[in-house]
């Protein structure tokens, strides 16, 4: 049993329960929202260790929700829509979700997509007591701390989401390394996102809009045509 609380954004009460059910077998507690202004109610007075929120929702949309719910919380969001657009999935990932899932799904790789999330969220006991600043990287005029999950450039904390931290982890623990987007993705998301090299293109978008000066002349992110993205010394 673990303390860990998802909160389930979904009108489709079928659905809801089913994730309900098999989320509390794994041990997680859960909450059930049905409609999206209900779903912003409770994610700030419970807040959850992550958010399955569905797209098409009553009263207020899940792309509203995710924008609204990512000004106040750090924890990972998976967007769930009955559509395989392209489309949604780059407005989910601008807006600040971490993951993005069609329906219909299977239980099993729900389940897989929110310990992966919670994972990369969560720090081991022994490393919160141990002394962060042993383990921070500096590149130029940034200080990253991956045990706060923080990035400072020039003093200023920048407010990254989850997924964008680790790649910018996983590119600066390496510097001067070439990643392929493919590369990035089994290093950041942690399973096969089925070659959608997409989603590490709009990461990178936003993430360089947070920590360059300016985005479309990155000082730490850089693209090596061709073949993928590094961090430059």
């Amino acid at each position: 049993m673990n303390d860990k609380k998802i909160l389930i954004v979904d009108d489709e009460k079928a659905i809801a329960d089913i994730l309900k059910v098999n989320l509390e077998k794994e041990g997680f507690s859960t909450v059930i929202a049905n409609d999206g202004e209900e779903a912003i109610k409770l994610a700030l007075s419970v807040n959850p260790d992550l958010i399955l929120l569905d797209l098409m929702l009553p009263k207020v949309d899940g792309f509203t929700v995710c924008k609204k719910l990512r000004r106040e919380l750090v924890c990972p969001i998976i967007m769930l829509s009955a559509k395989d657009e392209v489309v949604d999935k780059i407005i989910g990932l601008e807006l600040g979700a971490d993951d993005y899932m069609t329906k219909p799904f299977s239980i099993r790789e729900v389940t897989a997509r929110v310990k992966a999330n919670l994972r990369k969220h969560t720090l081991p006991e022994n490393e919160e007591k141990t002394d962060s600043s042993k383990n921070k990287i500096k590149i130029k005029d940034m200080v990253i701390d991956p045990e706060r999950y923080i990035a400072i450039v020039n003093g200023e904390t920048k407010d990254l989401t989850i997924k964008e931290f680790e790649l910018l982890k996983l590119l600066s623990t390496n510097p001067n390394q070439v990643f392929t987007r493919e590369q990035i993705l089994r290093g950041v998301w942690g399973y096969d996102y089925y070659g959608d090299a997409r989603t590490v293109d709009v990461t990178v978008r936003r993430l360089r809009e947070k920590i360059e000066k300016n985005s479309s002349d990155p000082q730490y992110v850089q693209t090596k045509r061709g073949m993928g993205y590094y961090v430059s010394l």
